[in-house]
């Protein structure tokens, strides 16, 4: 069974040190919609962070 994930949307915003919390919030909370966030550093400027929502 092959598993496809989707890119829905992705914004760069102020990295803050709570900002995990949230990401980890809505893969909780979102899961059984299918949906998926992730968070990196942007790496030209680690004073910004990459938000990834993805479709399962």
């Amino acid at each position: 069974m092959e598993s496809k994930i989707e890119v829905l949307s992705t914004v760069t915003v102020e990295n803050s040190a709570d900002l995990y919390k949230i990401v980890d919030a809505l893969n909780r909370t979102l899961k059984r919609e299918n949906l998926m966030f992730g968070l990196a550093l942007d790496q030209n400027n680690q004073e910004k962070a990459i938000f990834t929502i993805y479709r399962t």
